[in-house]
């Protein structure tokens, strides 16, 4: 007996609150990122950073922000800083003012090097300078493969997620920093996600468990007040069950011992998580 995939979720009504997605030369993650976070129930413009300079859209109008992946303007002066610096030197009054408010950041790969270029994270007493880096993978080679992630602390990212299953996608994503910022991390409990092994061990630092070599299994952090998370993979783009690299065997598994089949992968509860948060 064949047992038939649940159907396409309804689409919920969108909140109130807006996300603005930034785009820009060499980002293009994009499109994933906004439908992930209206079938969480959350509408959102893509706005390029340049009409953001030019002021034809304000960041004041929105309550979420995302730095989404890509390798934006080539990351040709190092992943990430071109575009952070284009953020500094022209939209950092704004960002401060939205950093202020009741507001959430997010940064996914390309985002999360321009989160750490930015110095939003980890932004301890909400000082933004640099204090941590994604350098080089440790075997020298753009990263592209599945990655099973384990949630750190509880906080308003990580809540109700068991483990995340999705792809890196990605050359620099070595979290890096020094043991008196790590031993900070650790105490204020900022790890959000760490790489690990599919019945959630520590993959400590095996390849290819942790795909890049990130000190102690590091796959994303959040700011040390709690409303910025930059992470390395990309759960936008696994939203579905069959986006999922093992999802035919997994498929089989269920079919035997009865369980329905999801439509949504269980990276979904990243964005459900922050909608539920401006809820």
């Amino acid at each position: 007996m064949t047992l038939p995939r649940t159907g396409t979720p309804a689409m919920p009504e969108p909140i109130f609150e807006r996300a603005l997605i930034m785009s820009g030369f060499g980002i293009n993650s994009e499109m994933e990122t906004q439908v992930a976070l209206l079938r969480a129930g959350m509408a959102s413009d893509i706005v390029h950073i340049n009409d953001l300079i030019d002021h034809k859209a304000r960041l004041a109008d929105y309550r979420l922000l995302v730095f989404p992946g890509g390798f934006s303007y080539g990351d040709d002066t190092g992943a990430g800083n071109a575009y952070a610096n284009r953020v500094r030197n022209n939209l950092w009054r704004d960002l401060e003012e939205f950093l202020a408010g009741d507001n959430l950041v997010l940064g996914i790969c390309n985002g999360f090097q321009i989160l750490a270029n930015l110095g939003l994270v980890p932004a301890f007493d909400r000082q933004y300078r640099r204090e941590i880096a994604l350098v080089p993978n440790r075997k020298g080679v753009l990263e592209c493969r599945f990655v099973t992630l384990k949630p750190g602390a509880d906080n308003l990212w990580t809540r109700g997620i068991e483990r995340l299953y999705c792809p890196v996608s990605h050359g620099e994503g070595n979290f890096s920093c020094s043991k008196e910022t790590l031993q900070k991390i650790r105490r204020q409990k900022m790890i959000a996600f760490s790489y690990c092994r599919e019945d959630l061990s520590p993959a400590n630092g095996e390849y290819p468990y942790n795909p890049n070599g990130s000190v102690e299994d590091i796959a994303g952090i959040t700011s040390a007040d709690g409303k910025v998370l930059g992470m390395m993979p990309h759960p936008e783009r696994a939203m579905d069950f069959v986006n999922l690299y093992d999802w035919p065997l997994k498929k089989e598994q269920m079919k035997r011992q009865g369980v329905q089949v999801p439509h949504e992968s269980m990276n979904m509860q990243l964005f459900k998580n922050i909608v539920k948060y401006f809820q």
